[in-house]
């Protein structure tokens, strides 16, 4: 009956914010405010997702590859609703083996946002660099480095 009732669709929403709870206890909040928009995000190995998330979302589960989410919130109306951008990134390790990002949308409810795979090898610092923009409201870059660790 319990089965039943789990949606994994509805699951990484919540794991997804747990992990981002506890990321930002770790490591500050991780956040950038432009104008009227809060951009939240984050970057983690692929195995802290479940297989059975992994397979709906077709994300490959691997000590070796790392995933990045980016929500933007529009802090301007009622409720701070998620907002859907054009996004894209590059991804560079320091011997600057760069990755273009490939950002999947992914949609559940109210809530919007953006995962995109990032392989890495024996921790290995990644610097990412996201480009995003929302009508002309927003368009801005974000930058920040993540450290991946493998297990």
């Amino acid at each position: 009956m319990l089965k039943s009732l789990f949606n994994p669709r509805h699951f990484i929403t919540g794991l997804l914010l747990s992990l981002a709870c506890i990321a930002s206890v770790a490591n500050a909040e991780q956040k950038q405010q432009v104008g009227n928009f809060d951009i939240h995000y984050m970057a983690l190995s692929s195995t802290f997702i479940t297989p059975e998330i992994a397979k709906t979302y077709g994300i490959e589960r691997s000590g070796y590859n790392g995933l990045v989410n980016i929500t933007v919130l529009n802090t301007n109306l009622d409720g701070n609703p998620a907002v859907a951008v054009e996004i894209s990134g590059i991804a560079n390790n320091l011997i600057d083996a760069r990755i273009t990002l490939d950002f999947k949308e992914i949609r559940e409810g109210d809530a919007i946002y953006y995962i995109a795979e990032v392989p890495f090898r024996d921790d290995q610092e990644v610097n990412f660099d996201i480009a995003i923009k929302y009508a002309n409201q927003l368009n801005t870059s974000l930058k920040f480095k993540q450290k991946f660790y493998v297990e």
